[in-house]
């Protein structure tokens, strides 16, 4: 049974379409940070039919969801989240960077986040739900 509300993580974003309706939220959001990620999913591919399938599909996201921003509460959250990251050993930084940004978005909202990848969120139950689609 899935929560009434929540987050979605990027990658929910890219699959949503083949995801049982049933293990998402009935109602969601997204970090301004998604759109952030999707934009520069736009930009790396020269195939055009590929480019406007994305930009439609972006542009349908944005007119359906609640975008909240990457605001100073959510700075305020990434700190935690930081640190929770290092104590457990992994890097906070690099390729995982905008993951954490979007989980502290999650955080400072009180939302459970929806990922495909939970692995990359591991060491942060503790501070936040995150929920495994």
């Amino acid at each position: 049974m899935s929560n009434p509300i929540g987050l979605l993580d990027t990658s929910v974003i890219i699959d949503i379409e083949q995801l049982p309706a049933e293990r998402l939220p009935n109602f969601f959001s997204v970090s301004a940070l998604t759109l952030a990620e999707l934009s520069a999913g736009l930009m790396a591919t020269d195939h055009l039919p590929t480019r406007i399938t994305r930009q439609l599909r972006l542009q349908n996201l944005e007119s359906m969801v609640e975008v909240l921003p990457f605001d100073a509460y959510c700075a305020r959250a990434y700190a935690s989240l930081f640190a929770a990251v290092r104590s457990i050993g992994r890097k906070p930084r690099g390729s995982r960077a905008v993951d954490y940004m979007i989980a502290a978005t999650a955080m400072r909202h009180r939302l459970p986040l929806y990922t495909r990848n939970p692995k990359d969120f591991e060491g942060l139950e503790q501070l936040i739900e995150i929920i495994a689609v």
